[in-house]
């Protein structure tokens, strides 16, 4: 992971708003080229759902089919807060690749994962 990014996640969970803020908005700035950092971040923050939260929301924020696939990887996460974040990313993403996926998130055992699949095959046109 490149030292800039490094440093911008590790800021995503300043307790100070406004620098977390700041980091999010640099990342988001970025889209595009942040994406193979985001997908390392995602993958590498296996004990911290904030992180991974932050990086599927962002990954959809980008508009780049790259990000589907590890979105799509993403409903598979085992909390729910990023489930249903990865849900709205391929709605973001408008990745209707990712249809069938989203039917298997309408059985989550979560609630708010069920509302977000629900609502994202809605937005992606499914049945």
């Amino acid at each position: 992971m490149r030292p800039r990014y490094k440093d911008l996640f590790n800021a995503l969970k300043d307790p100070e708003p406004t620098r977390a803020d700041a980091a999010f908005d640099a990342i988001l700035f970025d889209r595009g080229e942040a994406i193979p950092d985001l997908v390392e971040c995602y993958q590498q923050s296996r004990k911290d759902p904030l992180l991974r939260f932050y990086a599927v929301q962002l990954l959809g924020f980008t508009g780049d089919r790259r990000a589907v696939e590890p979105v799509i990887a993403a409903l598979a996460d085992p909390d729910a807060d990023v489930r249903a974040e990865a849900c709205r990313a391929l709605e973001d993403l408008r990745a209707k690749e990712a249809i069938t996926h989203l039917e298997a998130r309408v059985r989550d055992s979560s609630v708010e994962v069920r509302r977000a699949a629900r609502e994202a095959l809605e937005q992606l046109g499914a049945r």
